[in-house]
């Protein structure tokens, strides 16, 4: 039997997936999660044997929560679905420790067959990856470009980080963002 936990911002999506999940036989969904953090935190406890996640979420997106999980050695094994299907996502989805790839267009059939192969420990991409250029990446020959910090940012992180881009200065920040100046100084500090 393996477990599952489904990371996705969308409840219909989670519902819809789950709905699928549970009819087959040797597949149990253990929980949900409409954001990274809280994935990372299911994840934690419950210790599933693949974790189904989106990468466009709130509070920590599924890039950050890859991140996370790699940092605390957990072992559960990642298959991201999503829409993005540039090479540059799936790329730094691997890269930080995703197992699999599909895409939220992909059957359901397909979905089966990448929960099987990374229960496995295989490597899965769905079909319409394919074509992407990522034999050499998969083997472990390429050559990654270094990893974006912007990717482990919190959408809350990404707002500030754009009005600082866009000249604000802290007092305009802290206003826009209906917080006062001290902990917003205080956290940007750190």
């Amino acid at each position: 039997m393996v477990s599952i936990v489904i990371a996705d911002d969308h409840t219909l999506v989670r519902e819809g997936i789950r709905a699928l999940l549970e009819r087959a036989p040797d597949i149990q969904v253990i929980a949900e999660a409409a954001d990274g953090r809280q994935a990372v935190e299911l994840v934690k406890q419950l210790a599933p044997d693949v974790l189904l996640m989106d990468l466009s979420m709130p509070r920590l997106n599924g890039i950050g929560a890859l991140q996370q999980l790699a940092a605390q050695g957990l072992p559960t094994r990642v298959i991201v679905v999503s829409v993005h299907r540039d090479e540059a996502f799936v790329t730094r989805a691997l890269r930080y420790g995703a197992k699999g790839y599909l895409l939220k267009d992909s059957f359901k059939e397909e979905l089966f067959l990448a929960i099987q192969a990374v229960a496995r420990g295989e490597i899965f991409l769905g079909r319409h990856l394919q074509d992407l250029d990522l034999d050499n990446f998969i083997a472990g020959k390429a050559e990654l470009p270094p990893p974006n910090p912007i990717d482990s940012l919190s959408p809350r992180e990404r707002q500030v980080l754009q009005l600082i881009v866009e000249g604000k200065t802290n007092r305009e920040v802290s206003q826009l963002l209906g917080i006062s100046i001290r902990p917003w100084t205080s956290t940007a500090a750190i």
